[in-house]
């Protein structure tokens, strides 16, 4: 199993959105994350960022997350919640949800 934990900016005028979108994500969205090996998913919000945290139980995660990005149901969904993000500044080049160094593990 391998822990994700990703960052992005949201922006403050959709604030009230993005958080009245994730009280009804559709089924197909959820049941495709679930057919790409993702479990636990959660997403924080504080201040300004949103912080994304996962656990992948697959043994390819390009492939995976291909999929994710291939599927009618996904991609609809990022229309919706794509405009109330933006990438933060420590995001990499093309890198939308930037990663993030895990630092420690109590297990």
């Amino acid at each position: 199993m391998r822990r994700i934990a990703q960052v992005i900016r949201v922006k403050p005028e959709k604030r009230d959105e993005y958080r009245e979108l994730h009280r009804a994500v559709p089924e197909p969205v959820l049941a495709r994350l679930r057919a790409s090996h993702i479990a636990n998913y959660s997403i924080h919000l504080l201040g300004d960022r949103l912080f994304s945290y996962f656990e992948y139980h697959g043994d390819d995660l390009a492939a995976d997350l291909a999929a994710i990005g291939a599927d009618e149901a996904s991609q609809a969904w990022w229309k919706l919640t794509d405009p109330c993000q933006e990438a933060v500044p420590e995001a990499g080049p093309g890198e939308w949800w930037a990663s993030t160094e895990q630092v420690f593990l109590m297990e």
